[in-house]
């Protein structure tokens, strides 16, 4: 934890819930900071070094820091950075697309009060969807087949018509996405496909199919489905979004935090070694001296296969999602005959894309970072969301709830873009050796949630993370975005293999 000394010397307060970090070596323009004080104290030293070093790198014109910014890989989890000249694989992370996405469903909450109900739920969706680090389809009953075939035309096209048809997804879903499909570094599809075909030619995705096989699970860590009940606010303009949304005031919704899981990460992984061979053997200064920091100029044939890869791993995320969704509302027909659902919204918080900033094209690298555009955004065009501003799903714990907000116009300041969740304020090493057990259980127990695990992870338990309602006090201080409605948890899906043991 950062001494309050050090966090005043640091961090330059110019609002109430805004600050600027200067950045060492002479680079002008500081890190913007978003957070109240009692926030900006949970930012320990290596995350601000990571920012610094982040923001003083080759091509880097902005660089934002988010109420739930913890150390990452080179640059910290929970900001944002742009470029119109560098992309940046660390600034992404090794979960290409981590996503949410939101179901919303026609049930009233008091149709899931009863116990056995909720557990009958839980039984229904985990047969559906397997959970954790390498688990497939293979590894439940009730998935869904997907071969190898398909699985080339799901990384390639992402929730295109007839992928989503093949795979029994609604395609009228592919409309709620923030991007139903990503394209090739020249925007096309057939770039994806060339470079797919290298890659497996080459022998660099040997197990392919494996990984296509993960389609429709949730990995480990803080991957998570959660059961909740939605509570619209009371104010008119968040009633008027929610009905722009699809959202049920008093019914159930089904909220999913997960990415492009083995295959994202081997595409990920792969990047870094690339480029990191490729900076040892020119002797390419490292910024800060981190190896997580490796980059690559646009337009140059190691930016071009990044991009591919990114978009490659973005539309599995994508399609992992939609069939998640799919799955999950064909187990609450099951356990409830006659349940309707609709997707609310699917946002990404792991992902690099071009956008205009100030006027010029630049590279948005969002890392644990979720897009926050407003009404009236030239982005919104087109889309259900132009009069009101897009779903901004912001997940918390399972005890203090989570959100669903809707950017206002000051977003302009952090690069469209907020905080993706609550961010950690305890390691997952530190966590498991300083919690005890029984009272994690006994906090959800409390509050009557109901989970697959028999014991809930501790490095997951809600103490480990940062208060959520201090993080979206600093959004809507910052003026960021504004809360249409909370989300109150009543069962969670977590890695129960991972939790029980």
């Amino acid at each position: 934890m950062v001494s309050q000394s050090q966090t005043s010397e640091d961090i330059i307060p110019t609002g109430d819930a805004t600050g600027i970090l200067p950045v060492r070596r002479g680079k002008t323009k500081p890190v913007t900071v978003i957070g109240t004080a009692p926030i900006r104290q949970t930012f320990d030293d290596a995350c601000l070094k990571q920012a610094r070093n982040t923001a003083a790198a080759p091509g880097v014109t902005q660089m934002v820091l988010n109420p739930d910014a913890h150390v990452g890989y080179g640059a910290p989890v929970g900001c944002v950075l742009a470029s119109p000249t560098h992309i940046y694989p660390g600034p992404v992370g090794v979960d290409i697309k981590c996503s949410m996405s939101l179901l919303q469903l026609d049930t009233p909450a008091e149709q899931i009060e009863d116990k056995r109900t909720r557990r009958a739920l839980i039984e229904a969706i985990c047969e559906r969807t397997p959970t954790g680090a390498g688990r497939g389809q293979r590894s439940v009953p009730k998935s869904r087949a997907v071969s190898e075939a398909l699985g080339r035309r799901v990384v390639v096209e992402g929730a295109s018509p007839k992928v989503c048809e093949a795979l029994g997804i609604p395609p009228a879903w592919a409309e709620r996405c923030e991007d139903a499909s990503h394209v090739g570094h020249d925007g096309t599809r057939d770039a994806l496909a060339a470079r797919l075909d290298g890659l497996l030619h080459r022998g660099a995705f040997e197990n392919f199919e494996e990984k296509i096989r993960q389609l429709g699970s949730y990995g480990g860590g803080n991957h998570f489905g959660e059961c909740e009940v939605v509570l619209v606010s009371e104010n008119g303009r968040a009633r008027f979004c929610a009905r722009n949304f699809g959202l049920l005031d008093g019914h159930v919704a089904f909220l999913s935090h997960c990415g492009s899981r083995g295959f994202g990460h081997h595409l990920a992984t792969g990047q870094f070694r690339a480029l990191e061979e490729k900076f040892d053997r020119w002797r390419i200064p490292l910024p800060g001296g981190d190896r997580h920091l490796v980059h690559a100029p646009l337009g140059t044939q190691e930016a071009d296969a990044y991009l591919d890869d990114m978009a490659l791993g973005g539309n599995f995320a994508t399609v992992n999602h939609m069939l998640i969704n799919a799955l999950v509302l064909e187990a609450f027909q099951e356990v409830l005959p006659g349940a309707t659902g609709t997707l609310v919204y699917f946002i990404s918080h792991n992902i690099a894309r071009e956008e205009i900033v100030e006027n010029r094209k630049v590279w948005v690298h969002r890392k644990g970072a979720t897009r926050a555009y407003p009404a009236n955004h030239h982005a919104l065009k087109n889309t259900p969301f132009y009069e009101t501003g897009h779903p901004i799903l912001l997940p918390g714990n399972p005890t203090a709830g989570s959100a669903v907000m809707v950017a206002e116009q000051g977003a302009d300041k952090s690069c469209y873009s907020i905080n993706h969740g609550a961010g950690r304020q305890m390691g997952r090493k530190h966590a498991v050796r300083t919690l005890d057990q029984k009272a994690v259980d006994r906090e959800l127990d409390a509050v009557d949630i109901l989970t697959n695990c028999r014991h809930y992870p501790k490095d997951e338990a809600p103490a480990a993370y940062k208060d959520f309602g201090e993080v979206m006090n600093s959004v809507e201080l910052a003026g960021l975005a504004t809360t249409v409605a909370k989300l109150r948890a009543r069962f969670v899906i977590k890695d129960a293999d991972k939790a029980d043991d």
